[in-house]
């Protein structure tokens, strides 16, 4: 989903605050102007662009949303917005854990495919300036703190639900919060209804977990190792787009069958031997595109993979001593920073 690709064609905020005791629920659609659509557009991108957004199945026999979803039209916009708060409401009212916000309801043309989007916009502190008059009559400007401000276009909402209106899928990024002593996904599990699965983040952290274990047990001190580690990774993401841990175990394990076999017994644990993780957000891109090194003389490397991979570039020496000396070969110019 690119950003300029997406089109508003309505909106509506209802005011979510508990302290208040009830929802504060509009009648009108939002008057939008340039700023307001961008805010919009520039929120519902970054949820469809993050790892860790999760794809997520309805239950319909179970789901409020599912069913107001089914009725829906342009011309209920507003009433569906209401409900839609109104049982989002009705669950934060109970659980005071979960934070207060304003809920902004949209829908989106994204492809040529009708879209609904969910945002709570949790509110934030916020330092505001204040002028008032003093007992003289006087000016007096002062700085106070605004307890409800909201998120502006360049954070990532923690909070948000995209739902292809065609098919009815969703996706869903959440928080954990508490729920009778226990935290839950409560977007999903209370308020959707849905069953969710991992999100590309998770998977993520999974593999990446499994890795870290198997080679701090058998190669913590070969450092060629984990750097071919990340290079493997980095370049499933860049030349195919997906990391498939059955091929990363086969490149990395190739010659210790015992290994890969445990590598991949703790993915079996989460049925992920043979899934595909396709990584989308730059942040985690980017952890794969350099290697950082520190020597215990205290001297910091930043390596690029793309010249880890280049033999003629760098070149890692084990001496017959153990030491490991480093290579950097060709080099044209030096900049000191």
């Amino acid at each position: 989903m690119l950003k300029d690709e997406i089109i508003i064609t309505n909106a509506i905020v209802h005011i979510l605050d508990t302290a208040v005791g009830t929802p504060v629920l509009s009648e009108y659609v939002l008057e939008r102007h340039e700023e307001l659509n961008d805010l919009i557009r520039s929120h519902i991108y970054k949820v469809a662009a993050g790892d860790d957004l999760k794809l997520c199945v309805f239950d319909e026999e179970e789901s409020e949303i599912y069913k107001l979803l089914k009725g829906f039209s342009q011309e209920e916009f507003i009433n569906f917005s209401k409900a839609a708060a109104i049982g989002l409401y009705d669950i934060m009212l109970k659980n005071p854990d979960i934070p207060p916000a304003d809920f902004c309801v949209v829908t989106f043309m994204n492809e040529g495919i009708e879209h609904m989007a969910l945002l709570k916009l949790n509110y934030k502190d916020s330092f505001v300036h204040m002028t008032m008059n003093a007992d003289d009559g006087s000016n007096y400007n002062s700085i106070i703190m605004q307890h409800a401000t909201l998120p502006m276009g360049n954070s990532k909402l923690s909070e948000a639900v995209i739902i292809n209106l065609e098919d009815y899928t969703v996706r869903v990024v959440e928080k954990k919060y508490e729920i009778n002593g226990e935290k839950i996904n409560y977007l999903s599990e209370l308020y959707l209804n849905c069953h969710a699965k991992m999100s590309q983040k998770t998977r993520m952290n999974i593999v990446a977990k499994a890795v870290d274990q198997i080679n701090h047990k058998y190669f913590e001190d070969n450092i060629e190792k984990q750097l071919q580690t990340k290079s493997v990774i980095g370049n499933q993401i860049r030349e195919e787009g997906v990391i498939t841990p059955t091929i990363m175990a086969q490149k990395l394990y190739e010659e210790y069958p015992t290994v890969k076999e445990e590598f991949e017994e703790k993915l079996e644990k989460y049925n992920m031997v043979k899934e595909e993780i396709r990584p989308q957000s730059e942040s985690t891109i980017k952890k794969y595109q350099k290697q950082y090194l520190k020597t215990d003389t205290g001297i910091e490397i930043n390596i690029p993979m793309d010249e880890y991979n280049n033999k003629d570039n760098v070149e890692f020496i084990t001496n017959p001593d153990g030491t490991i000396s480093i290579v950097i070969k060709n080099i044209n110019r030096l900049v000191s920073k």
